[in-house]
């Protein structure tokens, strides 16, 4: 069945993250989100499929990687990392088989491997990934998915193709929660999304304070780090970039970087990538962990204008599942 969902945004003057105000905008800008089913990884009564990657063309096929689960299993902290393959802009795919398996016992991604993203660079594939460890005293050697222990991290992994095998960096886990409890990403950070950016490479990600336990999702920001080589060291940015953020999907536009944040309904921009201020407001219906068809992520990085389609999660009545989105 073919989703119809629509919104129309209106483009208001608010405060920027950088506590600059932006000049009042008359011009109206309507947004509209349609979806469709998709074929391939879908709707599924064996797996279950959710948070995925930014899509790569490569050749002319595009990529995408994802978090795979045994049904009825939804949340992707118990889940692997699988890839697809289409031909068609990601109405029809193929599964290809897992991308990255469970780290070594003891290691950070030992439990789970989840919420994957890739960056082609200079000829190798980057494919950056949240790990997650049994919980700490966990007598079985479990994953309580407590608000307290279990920390999560996040890994890379190389190839020299995007069809793998992706091989872990020797520096993992190479971006790390804060050791200060009152510093909002101090117990979980998660969602890396990519750019080359100024000759350096740009992580996005959300993160949320161990000092809000229960409340971190709902209170989750995103902050940015840099780095001048893919494998690091990552440099964090002082402090959160966005509040109410809590999937991260960033993109290029008008010569800076354009954000969803979800938790507050709105579409924000930055020219510089790191004052955001409010440019839509009053989103709805827009769609979950999504992950866009980005140019900027292949090889070269091409400065180019997004198509504005991609891939999304449903999750409902114990399923989760990819669906196809166009952003216009």
């Amino acid at each position: 069945m073919k989703l119809k969902l629509g919104v129309v945004i209106i483009l208001a003057s608010l405060i920027t993250s950088c506590n600059t105000t932006i000049k009042d905008k008359t011009e109206k800008n309507v947004v509209k989100f349609s979806y469709q089913k998709l074929t391939g990884v879908g709707e599924d009564s064996v797996y279950n499929r959710r948070d995925n990657s930014d899509i790569i063309k490569v050749d002319h096929t595009y990529y995408m990687w994802y978090t795979r689960m045994d049904s009825p299993v939804t949340s992707g902290y118990w889940g692997t990392i699988w890839y697809a393959t289409s031909n068609d802009e990601g109405n029809t795919w193929k599964e290809e088989g897992m991308a990255l398996g469970l780290g070594n016992e003891g290691e950070f991604d030992s439990h789970s491997v989840f919420t994957p993203n890739i960056l082609a660079y200079k000829g190798k594939y980057y494919l950056y990934y949240t790990g997650v460890k049994p919980t700490l005293g966990n007598k079985n050697k479990e994953f309580e998915g407590n608000s307290i222990t279990d920390i999560t991290a996040i890994g890379l992994a190389v190839s020299d193709s995007p069809d793998g095998p992706f091989i872990r960096v020797e520096n993992n886990p190479i971006l790390e929660i804060s050791d200060i409890a009152s510093d909002f990403d101090s117990f979980r950070i998660d969602d890396a999304s990519l750019l080359v950016r100024d000759d350096r490479i740009w992580l996005f990600y959300k993160g949320r304070s161990i000092i809000d336990g229960k409340d971190g999702p709902k209170r989750t920001k995103m902050s940015v780090a840099y780095a001048y080589k893919v494998e690091g060291p990552y440099k964090k940015h002082d402090g959160p970039l966005l509040d109410k953020s809590h999937e991260v999907l960033i993109w290029q536009k008008d010569g800076g970087i354009a954000s969803l944040a979800s938790i507050n309904s709105t579409i924000n921009y930055a020219k510089d990538g790191e004052c955001f201020s409010v440019l839509q407001d009053s989103l709805k219906e827009f769609p979950k962990a999504p992950g866009l068809y980005r140019p900027h992520l292949e090889n070269g990085n091409p400065n180019t204008e997004i198509p504005g389609w991609g891939i999304s999660m449903i999750q409902k009545k114990g399923l989760a599942y990819l669906v196809r989105f166009e952003m216009k």
